[in-house]
């Protein structure tokens, strides 16, 4: 079977999704674009499709949309999450956009998204910080999201290092 021959699996398009908010958060964030002209334009011209010579990969819109809306939502109940996550005397206005849009993400999945797994959403976040980092922003996306989930969600980490 081929590259070409394989399905994409819903993982997979909940991994674009994921990457795609993060770049739609981060768009907002730099370029003060309003929420739903943002959700626009990506479900339009991003989400499975071509721009600008690159190939965006095929993405659970109903996913994508879910997340930068609830990150938007629930931003100020996140962003003192994150911040008491971080070494002290790093305010999270001091990090740079991106990495704030990947930590705003993970935390919203952290917090609200019960259905994935915690050391899944911290997984695909390390992921993301990968590709766009590579000094010690990805083990800072780890460490953060780490203890937002061991505030919010502890059980399901005892859970998924037993093994059971």
């Amino acid at each position: 079977m081929t590259d070409q021959e394989r399905t994409v699996r819903p993982a997979n398009k909940r991994g674009a999704a994921r990457l795609a908010a993060v770049q739609a958060l981060y768009q907002m964030d730099v370029g003060e674009v309003d929420l739903n002209d943002t959700i626009a334009e990506y479900e339009a011209y991003r989400l499975g499709n071509e721009l600008d010579g690159e190939q965006y990969r095929d993405a659970d819109p109903q996913f994508f949309r879910d997340i930068v809306s609830g990150v938007v939502k629930h931003q100020r109940d996140l962003d003192p999450l994150i911040h008491t996550s971080l070494v002290p005397g790093w305010p999270l206005s001091r990090i740079d956009a991106l990495l704030r849009a990947i930590l705003r993400c993970g935390a919203y999945e952290l917090v609200e998204r019960k259905d994935v797994p915690p050391r899944v959403v911290i997984s695909e976040y390390i992921d993301i910080a990968n590709a766009f980092y590579s000094q010690d922003e990805p083990g800072m996306v780890n460490g953060v999201l780490d203890a937002v989930a061991r505030k919010k969600r502890a059980a399901g980490l005892e859970k998924t290092a037993s093994g059971s």
